[in-house]
């Protein structure tokens, strides 16, 4: 079985690279790169993991005909598993599309509608494939599913790291590492202030929470600790797409690996640098060895 089980959206991603700047209305864009690889924040994470030499079993939602091609060929030297996946040769597939320039990135897809069409195309979690795990990642977009992905890893006693919960639900409270970045802020808790939510997040909680801040001071902590700040490595940053879903994976690897949570934060962090310092990501993912050496430096 595999080390890691990942559980959450796997998809293809067709990102442009901008020369120039970014798009602007009525006026012509050079593409200076493009690419259509695997994508999504378990598709991600699945290959960082696999770079640093985890073997990753993964699961989510059903992976369309025009999607299947683009997974299977590039995953099939690498260390990820696909076989719990669902492959419907009846649907196209979930996609999305990115703009990247002048360091910051604009995501278009069809997610709403996807969430909207009453299909629930996705898997649910099989008890065998996390049963078999050392450690989880389990992605909060498939409602009842993911908790129930939550639940078999709180009865099989295997940790999980997550990402962008509500502070009150079953995923977050039992999560060895729970995430919030600024965009689940931004969806979840419009309005309210980063700090009242961090103690609302680590008080509902019996794992590690980490409120990351894109490229800014974040915090961390656990309920009854002191709360403690890290300031995020600074690199030339050529894209930031996957930048949140690399820190997720270098979560995963810290959980894995027994990490302190200081190491893990410092270490999480440097794999998310390292990741937005080239372009694409998933053909130039994170290595173990560029981690260690710019935590070093």
């Amino acid at each position: 079985m595999a080390e890691v089980y990942l559980y959450g959206m796997v998809l293809a991603s067709t990102s442009f690279l901008l020369k120039g700047g970014f798009l602007r209305p009525d006026e012509y864009s050079e593409i200076s790169e493009i690419y259509r690889l695997p994508g999504g924040e378990t598709g991600t994470c699945a290959t960082v993991l696999a770079s640093l030499g985890v073997d990753v079993r993964v699961d989510g939602n059903h992976i369309g005909y025009e999607v299947e091609p683009v997974l299977k060929e590039f995953y099939k030297d690498k260390s990820v598993c696909l076989d719990s996946l669902y492959f419907d040769k009846s649907y196209k597939g979930l996609e999305d599309y990115i703009i990247i320039a002048d360091g910051v990135r604009s995501p278009m897809g069809t997610f709403a509608e996807y969430y909207t069409s009453g299909r629930k195309q996705w898997n649910h979690p099989k008890e065998e494939d996390i049963a078999g795990c050392l450690a989880a990642a389990i992605d909060p977009y498939f409602e009842e599913a993911s908790e129930t992905a939550a639940r078999l890893c709180v009865s099989h006693g295997k940790p999980y790291v997550t990402i962008d919960c509500k502070y009150d639900s079953y995923i977050h409270r039992n999560a060895a590492v729970s995430v919030i970045s600024n965009e689940g802020i931004h969806n979840n808790y419009p309005g309210r202030t980063r700090e009242d939510l961090l103690q609302l997040f680590i008080e509902n909680s019996n794992g590690l929470t980490i409120m990351t801040n894109g490229s800014k001071r974040f915090s961390y902590g656990r309920k009854g600790q002191e709360i403690k700040s890290f300031d995020p490595f600074k690199v030339q940053v050529v894209s930031t797409l996957g930048a949140g879903d690399t820190f997720k994976a270098g979560c995963v690897y810290g959980l894995l690996k027994g990490m302190e949570d200081d190491e893990l934060v410092r270490f999480a962090s440097a794999c998310s640098a390292v990741a937005i310092s080239r372009f694409p990501l998933p053909l130039n993912p994170p290595k173990l060895e560029e981690i260690e050496k710019l935590i070093r430096k």
